[in-house]
């Protein structure tokens, strides 16, 4: 039972792996045993830093939400910030576990990142709402418009 009196989601797990051996830890009942490319480091954080490059190859990191599905992440912000300025000129990034203040608490891994067309927005908000439920309240991000999908290796 979790502290709120429900009870947890059970893990599903292959026949051929106990789910273990892939990294998956049972601290987060939301992992699901399955193929995935994201490291088992960030699988299953609340918060990543993703560290963005200035044209002058600066380094810029930002403590973000991300939605996990098909091995890729997703991140929601807005046109007309900095971090969606530098992807557009470089897609190169980095991507680490972290706290809500942006404090890397694991390795970093290098990942590219891309700006989704607004025909796959609906997938990546999708992601983003299950894992987080005040990404569902409409008015707080109501001038989000810009969705990354970052890939590894």
């Amino acid at each position: 039972m979790c502290s709120r009196g429900r009870p947890r989601p059970r893990l599903r797990r292959s026949p051929q792996c106990d789910g273990l051996a892939l990294g998956i830890s049972r601290a987060y009942p939301y992992n699901e045993v399955m193929a995935s490319h994201v490291p088992s480091a960030i699988a299953g954080q609340k918060y990543i830093s993703l560290t963005t490059f200035r044209k002058t190859g600066v380094g810029v990191p930002t403590p973000v939400w991300f939605g996990e599905d098909d091995g890729k992440l997703y991140v929601m912000t807005r046109s007309d910030m900095g971090k969606s300025k530098r992807i557009r000129n470089n897609p190169q990034v980095k991507v680490a576990p972290s706290n809500i203040r942006g404090k890397v608490t694991g390795p970093e891994f290098p990942a590219t990142a891309r700006i989704l067309p607004p025909e796959e927005h609906k997938h990546a908000r999708e992601a983003i709402n299950r894992k987080y439920w005040m990404a569902r309240i409409p008015l707080i991000w109501s001038r989000t418009d810009t969705y990354f999908e970052i890939t590894f290796g």
